[in-house]
């Protein structure tokens, strides 16, 4: 099947899935690239954790800050579904910087994510990108915004009428009512932004070296595996990653590396039309979709 063809079936099986998909896969070594819309905005999710990690490494390595200062953690006290670590700890903690690190980025920890927001507000993080050249990828605001969506604020048993005004309440130019899905308001990066971000990561660049190895180091232990990690992970291959989930918004950015040297950047950030949070159908088609676009620049 020729490119066009395939990329025609793939808009075609997302679109059967109930998904709108942006993607972007790319070769670390020779550059050649496929994509879905890979240049539209969407709210990223917990996919800032890693600029954010990027930044408080970078702090580190400065000096500017100590990765062994501990900081006192109010507990999240959260009991929706989802949230991670220090989130759900019902009583005061404390943690080193380096920990927090590790919690946000690996374990998707909200909390631990927000205490280092304290630290280098949203704001900074975005002036420290755009200082390493990386500009297409804009932080707004905490982690602790995203938790106030319809998705808390309806009954469990009501879980479908949030995901049914997410889906419903956009605009043309992708502005929303709720607030986290504005791309005007929230956190945002294209597909394009993040694997330029992946690139900058994984082979020389403007980043250091020092920090670059400490976020792959992270993203490499990330714990949540169940979305396209299935079609990455084998015995041949690295699989580092880190996935963002908001309302019927599910995304996953990360790098395949190969024993025999190949590597691709891969991000995939969609949108569901279907109203319902358990979607495990959806979270296997966009693996399939991406490892497609893979498979087809491995062999070109």
């Amino acid at each position: 099947m020729n490119t066009e063809a395939l990329l025609r079936d793939l808009r075609r099986q997302l679109h059967d899935g109930g998904l709108h998909g942006c993607l972007l896969v790319r070769d670390l070594h020779t550059g050649d690239e496929l994509g879905i819309e890979p240049d539209t905005q969407l709210p990223s999710a917990s996919l800032v954790k890693v600029p954010l990690a990027l930044a408080t490494a970078e702090r580190v390595r400065r000096g500017e800050l100590d990765g062994a200062t501990t900081l006192d953690v109010r507990p999240g006290r959260i009991s929706t579904p989802g949230p991670t670590g220090l989130s759900r700890f019902r009583h005061p903690a404390r943690v080193a910087i380096d920990d927090l690190l590790y919690l946000s980025t690996c374990v998707s920890d909200g909390t631990a994510a927000d205490t280092l927001f304290g630290l280098t507000p949203p704001a900074q993080v975005t002036d420290l990108l755009h200082g390493l050249g990386l500009r297409g990828i804009t932080v707004r605001h905490t982690i602790g915004e995203l938790s106030d969506t319809p998705a808390e604020r309806f009954d469990a048993n009501q879980t479908h009428l949030a995901h049914a005004l997410a889906i419903d309440a956009g605009t043309s130019g992708r502005g929303h009512r709720v607030p986290q899905l504005d791309t005007t308001r929230a956190n945002t990066g294209s597909a394009r932004a993040w694997v330029e971000l992946l690139q900058a990561l994984w082979t020389p660049s403007t980043i250091h070296p020092e920090v670059a190895e400490r976020v792959r180091g992270l993203m490499a232990h990330n714990l949540l595996r169940h979305r396209l990690a299935p079609d990455f992970s084998s015995d041949a291959t690295t699989w580092s990653s880190k996935t963002g989930t908001l309302l019927n918004l599910r995304h996953e950015i990360g790098v395949v590396e190969h024993a025999d040297g190949q590597a691709f950047a891969i991000a995939v950030l969609t949108e569901s039309v279907v109203p319902a949070s358990d979607q495990p159908g959806a979270e296997a088609l966009m693996a399939q979709v991406a490892r497609t676009l893979r498979d087809h620049l491995r062999h070109l």
